[in-house]
């Protein structure tokens, strides 16, 4: 790429990043300003704004209802899943929130106290983290409905002084009553909470444990409105657990000053939205893209967000996603590669978007599961929008690659996540530490120190933050993923480390494989994992499903797409197994668990995750894949 603005910003963002992100942060509000941009005095362990005072749900709120956008509307939160609307100004949003933050002081809640959040998606999820935020305690967002025992652990490792939940969540034709849920996982666990605080939804009413538990409303209604506190910008605002081996849960330590600092300016140069704009993010609050991009990111850059408690498909249909961007006047629509797919299979040609005026939207963003081609192309012709598939993690916190929309739109290259975002230096090394050259597939590092935004640290456990992403390469974080940036500088993301599978001495990408099968005319998605084999070591077996209405033979298809492989990547592929599969099973965050299905084609002992949306597909999957034969 010759001289271009992205260049000129990136090269300024790894030439003077002390300078680029004190001009960035210069768009917010400090309550003191920081003695060191970069604190590089206990390397590696980094981190930015020293010295500095900050509160981010000032930054998020009472800066924008003092500075004119008082009467913009803040959140949306609209549930098809419940049939109701509502919305709340900046105004009535701080006020909401000031009103729990003092509910929480009232209940004893004081700063760099943890509470843990276990919600459903609605709108007292947000204001319970701005009301920690405001106090200065520190959140904990446990995704609602997670199973007692991996509550317990998180309560085990957070410590809280106190759990905001409430009575059920709602999923499609099931009701998940929290209150149980959390009653065992409050049994389980060594540590003890002082107090649990209870919404009660209108769909059930928990039972309260007297003395220990407290009614939402009455405690809100009865609160004074708090004040924020000043903390310290390298103080943390949450911990998030992110999956990983048994043992010590990872707590992703997120700070105050960095993280909004990172966020306000992602809004502008990935999202390219500006404040009073809508934006969308479909996930979840239990999910770092909830914390990000439906919580703080918008609200801190002063935009107008949407907490939508429904799925893709089946809230009624697979036309729910075109409805709430219509109806809301969406401007950049952000969701995870899964649900397009899943649309997708169920209305293969759009019939249902033709219902609705999506003129608004002007960029579809993708993260958190690999972006095949096949999914991008058919929503360019859908949407006839830019889709942006970018790439980030929950302990980066902010995208770290993508085609950044606010400083120059890049030509899109489907299956890349495109360019470094400004701020980080990516390398692809070898096995030894060394720099691959351009098109060789390797591991993904980043060069320290990573920019504001990303973790401090893991919650209680440096060392184990050292070891899980600092120590492989010295100098470097290990994002745990493989790939490749080509000749024009576009990364391309191939698989976790994990899922490069070596078929007879031969590296191979199942993301590769994984694209071919896609492109194929009847597959909705794929997953292609690499199975223990006596003779070649692994071998690649692949996983479809087709799409809604397909009634050719099924062995007529899989013929097709072993061809097709052989075709595309070579006989070197060795892949010669493919199983039709109702669905793959996944994780509620929609990213398809490859190790589990590794271990079920190995006929090897699993566990089930607690993550996963429905235990019940394993059984498909275990079916489908119990006759194979790992002696080949």
């Amino acid at each position: 790429m010759a001289d271009s603005p992205y260049l000129n910003e990136y090269r300024r963002s790894q030439r003077e990043p002390a300078a680029f992100w004190a001009e960035q942060a210069e768009a917010l509000h400090w309550d003191r300003r920081w003695d060191t941009v970069l604190d590089d005095s206990n390397a590696p362990m980094y981190c930015w704004f020293a010295g500095a005072q900050f509160n981010t749900c000032y930054n998020a709120l009472d800066r924008h209802v003092e500075g004119g956008r008082a009467d913009q509307l803040a959140l949306i939160y609209d549930s098809p899943l419940t049939g109701s609307k509502q919305t709340f100004t900046y105004r009535e949003l701080r006020d909401r929130v000031a009103h729990f933050a003092g509910a929480l002081k009232a209940q004893g809640v004081q700063k760099g106290e943890r509470v843990v959040i276990y919600m459903p998606m609605v709108p007292e999820a947000a204001i319970a983290m701005l009301a920690c935020a405001r106090i200065g305690a520190i959140h904990s967002v446990v995704f609602g409905g997670f199973a007692a025992p991996e509550l317990a652990k998180r309560v085990d490792d957070a410590k809280p002084v106190l759990v905001v939940t409430a009575s059920c969540g709602i999923e499609p034709g099931r009701q998940i009553n929290y209150k149980p849920l959390l009653d065992q996982a409050l049994e389980l666990a060594a540590h003890k909470v002082r107090a649990c605080i209870i919404l009660q939804r209108p769909q059930c009413q928990a039972s309260l444990v007297e003395g220990r538990d407290f009614d939402w409303r009455a405690l809100e209604a009865a609160a004074e409105p708090a004040a924020c506190e000043t903390v310290a910008a390298t103080d943390p605002l949450y911990v998030l657990y992110t999956s990983g081996t048994t043992g010590k849960p990872k707590g992703v330590v997120r700070d105050h000053g960095g993280h909004a600092v990172a966020l306000s300016y992602s809004m502008q140069a990935v999202y390219n939205v500006k404040p009073g704009d809508v934006f969308w993010a479909a996930s979840d609050v239990g999910w770092v893209v909830g914390h990000s991009y439906i919580v703080y990111g918008p609200l801190l850059y002063g935009c107008t967000t949407i907490l939508y408690e429904g799925k893709p498909v089946g809230t009624p249909d697979a036309g729910a996603f075109w409805r709430v961007i219509s109806e809301y006047k969406v401007k950049a629509f952000f969701t995870a590669p899964t649900a397009f797919r899943a649309i997708k299979k169920e209305d293969p040609n759009g019939e249902l978007l033709k219902r609705y005026d999506i003129s608004c939207l002007q960029t579809l963003f993708l993260a958190g599961e690999r972006s095949d081609p096949d999914t991008i192309q058919w929503a360019q012709a859908m949407l006839k929008v830019p889709v942006v598939d970018h790439w980030w993690q929950t302990e980066l916190g902010w995208p770290a690659i993508a085609n950044c929309q606010g400083i120059e739109p890049m030509p899109v290259k489907p299956g890349s996540s495109s360019v470094p975002v400004p701020g980080f230096d990516l390398q692809v090394l070898d096995a030894d530490g060394a720099v691959m050259q351009r098109d060789e597939i390797g591991n993904l590092a980043i060069k320290l120190p990573l920019p504001p935004g990303a973790l401090l640290t893991m919650w209680n456990n440096e060392a184990g933050y050292k070891e899980n992403y600092l120590d492989r390469y010295p100098g470097y974080y290990l994002t745990g993923d493989a790939g490749y940036i080509d000749k024009d500088g576009y990364v391309w993301i191939m698989s976790r480390i994990d899922d490069i599978i070596n078929v007879a001495g031969h590296r191979l990408s199942t993301g590769a494989m994984e694209e071919v099968l896609a492109g194929h005319p009847d597959v909705a998605e794929c997953a292609v994992v690499g199975a223990a084999d006596d003779m070649k070591g692994q071998l690649p077996v692949g996983l479809v499903v087709l799409k809604t209405g397909v009634t050719r033979p099924e062995h007529e298809i899989v013929k097709e797409l072993i061809a097709r492989v052989r075709a595309q990547i070579g006989a070197v592929a060795a892949f010669k197994e493919a199983y039709v599969v109702q669905r793959l099973p996944k994780t509620r965050s929609g990213k398809v668990l490859r190790a589990t299905m590794r271990a079920i084609a190995d006929h090897r002992d699993y566990a089930v995750p607690a993550t996963i949306d429905d235990p019940r597909i394993l059984e498909e999957i275990e079916t489908a894949l119990k006759s194979r034969n790992t002696a080949t």
